[in-house]
C-alpha cells in the first residue's frame, strides 16, 4: 500500500509559516492566499530565513518550482494534488481537504527484492 507524505497546513491560519523538516535538512514555508486573483502561493527560505523562492504559485498537479534548477530547493518534488482525480482547480473549498501539496516520495510497506516471482525461471531469452 503506497501514501504520500504531504505539506501539514492550518488553512484557518494563513498567512501561515512553519518548519518542516525534509532529508535532513530545516526548511521554512509560508502559505499565502491572493484574494483578488483567488489563488494560493507558497514561499520558501532556508533554516537561517534567506528567501530560496518567493510568491510560487500553487498549480493542480503541476510541481512546485518546476524547472528551476537550484541546490537550495528540497528533494522530492512537491506536487499539489487531489489523488481521487475529482479536483479542477485549487480552492479555498478544497485545499487541504481533497487537494494537498504531496512530497514526491511514495513509501511502500514492502521494499521490492530483485529476483521475486514465482520461481518458474520461464525466460525464453
Amino acid at each position: 500500500m503506497a501514501i504520500r507524505e504531504y505539506l501539514p497546513v492550518d488553512i484557518d491560519d494563513i498567512p501561515e509559516r512553519f518548519d518542516v523538516d525534509i532529508e535532513d535538512e530545516t526548511f521554512i514555508f509560508q502559505v499565502n492566499y491572493n484574494m483578488s486573483q483567488k489563488y494560493y502561493t507558497i514561499d520558501l527560505y532556508s533554516s537561517d530565513e534567506d528567501p530560496i523562492m518567493l510568491g510560487e504559485k500553487l498549480v493542480l498537479n503541476e510541481p512546485l518550482w518546476e524547472g528551476i534548477y537550484d541546490e537550495r530547493l528540497p528533494a522530492p518534488a512537491m506536487i499539489p494534488m487531489d489523488e481521487s482525480g475529482l479536483a479542477k482547480a485549487i480552492t479555498p473549498d478544497n485545499f487541504m481537504k481533497t487537494v494537498f501539496v504531496f512530497f514526491d516520495n511514495i513509501v511502500q510497506d514492502e521494499e521490492p527484492t530483485l529476483g521475486e516471482g514465482d520461481g518458474e525461471g520461464d525466460s525464453d531469452g
